[in-house]
Order: structure tokens, then sequence, then C-alpha cells
């Protein structure tokens, strides 16, 4: 009697189907990958010419160090030093080219003016030092990497050739990894059947589809190990972090400064402008007694001027709580109930600060609550949300979590000084950090730390 469908003991759903024959194409498809061919020839190419390049300056610095005794020796280091930055300069080219991998450039040689102080910067150049260094951790890798990637590449290919070629020998150790976990080598070439020739190429085929992840896993390892001897250093990355950030800051401050300009021109200042030549007819008018309806009419204008000045100031005052928030006045916490208590979505608030921060701190944690708050009552069609601000010794931590569809992301398709783009450029700017986690179909919940003093 066959098994229903509900009491089969193992059942395989629709979603582990589909990662399983997505599993299955990505290690049949590897081998046939121009990633994988890129990798191979850049671990070649790239140990090939930083071997050759570390002789050299080994030559190099042989010779100085002996020469030191007559001057000659420090030009002849500084010049080899001035050397390995071209050396670097050709890593990260071969990365960007054949592995996709832009590395930032180290700040560029710029020596005082003058013949010594040219030298001392040479001999002092962190750059070319880290360039050593990374030719030097070079060697180790490259030594791991010919036994632990590339001998599964060669015994691959020459289990192939072999089968191919109608030599039965099947046995896949020899030298690298595969002779470290199976034993010695074959005997050599000999004379196989066919079925010694058909199992040769069948183990060729399993070797092709596992030689590409040895061969990953070294290649990122060089990858990580070029980020940090071959890119910027960190004070270097941080002062162009900061660049960045001043620079998105300057431009986000000058578009705001533009909007109420406008704003003012297109908006506040054409009401007072017809709400003086409302009151300007009106006064006509009041100066016509013979007219009996003139005072009636004007009145009516002055009541409709009234309104237009009503209106005139709530724009004004939208447009002053825009440049600074009066709730900030009495502290953040005060502002961020306000904010809460407007939200047209039920947003419950927990504020816990022990030290009231910069302002500048201040204003940029309720931009950014109000910012992420509205979106929550724009786009996510959530009931229920809520806003969180504690404080976390030298950090303040800002969270707003609703229960809506999600999908939320940082998109800069437009201006940087909108949306989420903007909030992170407002955070970037004063070394914050900003994470989101917002799957389809919800909830949402961003996060953001702010340092308590700039």
């Amino acid at each position: 009697m066959s098994e229903t469908p509900d009491t089969m003991p193992f059942r395989v759903s629709d979603h582990q189907r589909q990662e399983l024959r997505r599993l299955a194409q990505l290690i049949l498809g590897e081998p046939f990958r121009g990633r994988t061919w890129s990798e191979l020839a850049f671990f070649i190419i790239s140990c090939g010419w930083a071997y050759a390049w570390l002789i050299v300056l080994g030559a190099v610095g042989v010779i100085g160090a002996v020469l030191t005794i007559v001057f000659v020796g420090l030009l002849i280091v500084a010049g080899g030093l001035r050397a390995t930055r071209a050396v670097g300069r050709t890593q990260r080219a071969l990365a960007e080219a054949m592995l996709g991998e832009a590395i930032p450039a180290p700040d560029p040689f710029s020596p005082p003016p003058g013949f010594f102080p040219w030298l001392r910067a040479a001999l002092l150049d962190t750059t070319a030092w880290r360039g050593v260094l990374y030719l030097l951790a070079k060697v180790p890798l490259g030594l791991f990497g010919a036994w632990f990637g590339l001998s599964v590449w060669l015994r691959a290919i020459t289990s192939v050739f072999s089968a191919l070629a109608g030599h039965g020998v099947y046995h896949v150790g020899g030298w690298g990894i595969l002779g470290t976990l199976l034993g010695g080598g074959d005997n050599g070439p000999v004379q196989g059947d066919f079925r010694e020739n058909f199992f040769l190429l069948l183990l060729a085929g399993i070797l092709l589809l596992l030689a590409p992840w040895p061969m990953r896993l070294v290649t990122e390892a060089d990858r990580r190990l070029m980020r940090i001897l071959l890119g910027p250093d960190a004070s270097s990355a941080r002062v162009r972090t900061l660049e960045v950030s001043r620079a998105k800051t300057v431009d986000a401050a000058s578009a705001t400064l533009r909007r109420i300009e406008r704003d003012l021109h297109d908006g506040t200042q054409a009401q007072l402008v017809a709400l003086a030549m409302q009151l300007g007819q009106a006064k006509e008018k009041l100066d016509a007694p013979e007219n009996a309806s003139g005072v009636e009419s004007a009145r009516e204008l002055v009541e409709e001027a009234h309104r237009g000045v009503k209106a005139a100031i709530a724009d004004l005052r939208d447009l002053a709580r825009g440049i600074h928030p009066p709730s900030l006045d009495t502290g953040l916490e005060n502002a961020l109930m306000t904010l809460a208590a407007r939200s047209s979505v039920p947003t419950e608030i927990t504020v816990a600060i022990d030290q009231r921060p910069a302002a500048s701190i201040e204003a940029i944690g309720y931009f950014c609550a109000a910012e992420l708050l509205a979106n929550v009552a724009q786009h996510s069609g959530a009931t229920q949300a809520s806003l969180s601000c504690r404080q976390h010794g030298p950090w303040l931590r800002l969270v707003v979590r609703d229960n809506g569809r999600g999908g939320a992301d940082i998109k800069r398709d437009g201006s940087s000084s909108s949306g989420l783009a903007g909030l992170a450029d407002r955070v970037d700017a004063v070394d914050g950090r900003i994470s989101i986690a917002s799957p389809s179909g919800g909830p949402t919940s961003v996060t953001i730390d702010l340092p308590c003093q700039t």
C-alpha cells in the first residue's frame, strides 16, 4: 500500500527544490564562468609579477645597504621604494581588470621642496613600505595558493588530457592538497583500457567542478591583503570619508537654502504682495464716502486680507520650523515626544537621555526622526510605529520601527538631500551610522547611531 503525501517520512518543499536547483546550477556552471578563469589568471600573473619585483627590490635593497656608507646607497634604496609605488599601481590595475576589485589609490607622493626633504620623504614613505610588506606577504600566500588551489587545477587539466590520450592512470593524488589528502601520485603514464580512461575522465570532471572553489578562497585572501596594504591607510581613508561627507552636507545645506528662498519668493512673498494690493483697494474705497456700498466692499476686502495674513504667518512658521524646530529649545526628548504626538500613525515612544547632546546632534536626530515618521505615514501602510531614543555612553541610538509592508532602501536617483539618502548624508557628516532592516512584507526597522558630541 503506497503512503499518502501526509504520511511520507521525507518531503521536499518547493523552496528547498529551488535552492537545490540553484546550488546544482552554481556548482555545474562555475568552471565555465569568466570569473573563475579570471581568478586563476590573476593568481598566476600577479604572483609572477610580485615575485619578479621582489627579487629586483631585494637586489636593490642589498646593494643599497652595502653602499649606504658612501651615501649612494640611500639614493638606491629611495629609488627602489619609489618603484614600489608603481608595483602597487600595477597590482591594483590587475585587480580591477581581472577581479573587478576597485581598490582606491593611496595619497600621492608629495615631498617638500628640496633634495634632502625629498630623500627623507622617499625613505619614510609609508605607502611604499606597505607595498614592500605586500610583496613579502605574497610569498607565503602564493605558495599556499599553488598548493591549495593551483594544484587542483593542474591535476584536473592533466587528468583530462591523460584520459583523452588513452593513459589509464586514475590516481588523483600527487603534489598539492590532493596528495596530502589522498597520498602519493601515479607512476607515470601507461596505456589503459576504455574502462580506465572513462573512470579517469569522470574523476577529471569532478576535479574541474571542485577546482574553482579553493582558488576563490585564495583570491579572496589576496583581495583583503590588497585592500589593507595597497589602498589608503586608515587616516587617509578617514580624511577622504570626512571630505565626502562634508561636501554632501554643504550641498544639502545649499539645497535647503535654495528651497527656503524659493518658498519665500513664490509663496509667502506673493501672498504678502496680494495682501498689500487688497489693503490698498480697501483704502481707496474707504476714501470715497459718496459711494454707499464702499464701506461694505471695503469690509469684505479687509476680511479677505486678514485671512491672507494668517495664511502667510502659518507659512512663515512652517519655514522657521524647517530651519530650527522651536521644540528643540527644551531638549531632544520633548521634541521627539511632540513628533510622536503629531504622527498620523499611532507611535509608541521611549526616550532615555542622560546628558543633553550637542545642539547639532539634537537637530540631526530630530530631522531624522521626523523624516522616518513621515515615511511611515506616507509609504509603509503601517498601523503601528515605535520611536526609541537611548543614550549608550558617548553614542545616541535612534530606532524607528513599524509594522508596514517593508521594502525601504536608500536610493540616490534623485537629490541626495531627500528621503533616506538625505538621512544617510546627515548621519555620515558627523561620523554616525545608519542601518536599515526592511524585508519585503515588513516589518521595517531603521537604526541611527550618532555621537553625542561633535
